[in-house]
């Protein structure tokens, strides 16, 4: 009787985003452990959440603390699996929700790039980095209109609670009271088609650094008031949070951090793959379908990484996005998990065979 080979030991690491916690995810990993297990043979599966971490100061620091981790992790769990430490048996597979998605990337390209030469293998084995409405490319500009305008709704209606405007003059000496005020609706506006031969970027730049600044002027400005006793802890606590989310800004740096993560991934068979919310059109308020985040243009090598997640429950982009592990906001939050299985079970199989360079598929060519 032949011996049983021993079991692969597969980690699933799951990293939140800007502000997010814990709790990001919901029960998706553990619904994806029981996929995987039932799916993959002869594997034990552990799905991980990177512990809440501050999303402040500069990335490259949160990559850092974060390999730092994720190195100790591994060892540990190859250990305790019996297939010795550092020995690199235990597979990686990096999961990363919104900027969670950026330190992912940037893990593994600094892995990748440190190892003496390229034929020298990866340890920890990262094999697949899948991102969830990771901004590789930019938030769509017009998501920032979208709040710039729900914003100046919000902020037009507290100043009517505030002054009383909207009341109804008493009647019959005040018997009868004031009745307040109806918030005032804000109508959505809808994303336009991009013209040909023109990025997203191209077009939305100047309204998404305008309303972008409001946002931004609005969120210190509330900074300020609470931090008004230490005005000088308020302005490096608002400043610390900005470097973070910084790069979202550097158009030519994330084109090359994705151009770098296709081809380092292809080279030593890491799977990438992106999967964005996709909101469909709803005419007559959004005749346009939407997304949170910039999609490539179909003619470059990278768009066929990115994946549409449809959802159909959420009202806006941001809903969709944080609301993206939740059924009750995400009607298509069960194939999610099925096509994220599916990805894994791919970079599992080209592990076994030996990894190596890889052909670039999408979902549909699977």
């Amino acid at each position: 009787m032949a011996e049983a080979l021993p079991q692969d030991l597969l980690l699933c690491i799951f990293i939140h985003g800007f502000k997010g916690t814990d709790e990001t995810f919901g029960d998706f990993p553990e619904r994806l452990r029981h996929l995987l297990t039932e799916t993959i043979e002869n594997v034990a599966v552990e799905c991980i959440v990177f512990p809440a971490y501050e999303t402040k100061g500069e990335l490259a620091a949160a990559v850092e603390r974060f390999a730092d981790w994720l190195t100790t992790l591994t060892v540990e769990r190859e250990v305790a699996h019996g297939t010795g430490g550092g020995a690199g048996k235990a597979k990686i597979v990096l999961c990363g929700h919104s900027m969670g998605g950026l330190l992912a990337a940037d893990t593994f390209l600094a892995m990748a790039n440190s190892r003496p030469e390229k034929s020298a293998p990866l340890w920890p084995r990262i094999i697949a980095c899948i991102a969830f409405d990771t901004p590789y490319l930019g938030i769509h500009p017009h998501v920032f209109k979208n709040s710039a305008d729900k914003a100046v709704g919000y902020v037009q209606t507290a100043r009517d609670l505030a002054t009383g405007a909207g009341e109804k003059e008493q009647e019959a000496d005040g018997l009868v009271t004031a009745s307040p005020p109806v918030p005032r609706p804000v109508t959505p506006t809808s994303s336009p088609p991009l013209p040909p031969g023109r990025s997203g970027w191209d077009k939305w730049a100047p309204v998404a650094y305008g309303a972008g600044a409001a946002i931004v002027a609005g969120a210190a400005a509330t900074a300020a008031y609470y931090k008004r006793e230490d005005v000088t802890f308020g302005w490096s606590w608002a400043s610390d949070h900005m470097k973070y989310v910084k790069n979202l800004w550097d158009e030519k740096a994330l084109k090359m951090r994705v151009e770098s993560l296709v081809a380092t991934g292809e080279e030593v068979g890491v799977v990438f793959r992106t999967f964005y919310t996709y909101l469909p059109g709803k005419p007559p308020i959004n005749p346009n379908p939407r997304s949170f985040i910039v999609i490539p243009q179909p003619d470059t090598h990278y768009a066929r990484y990115f994946v549409q997640a449809h959802n159909s429950l959420a009202l806006d982009e941001v809903t969709a996005h944080t609301g993206m592990f939740r059924a009750t906001s995400n009607d298509g939050y069960y194939d999610l998990g099925l096509q994220t299985a599916k990805s894994i079970r791919e970079a599992v199989g080209l592990c076994r065979r030996g990894g190596g360079a890889m052909k670039a598929t999408s979902i549909e060519e699977q």
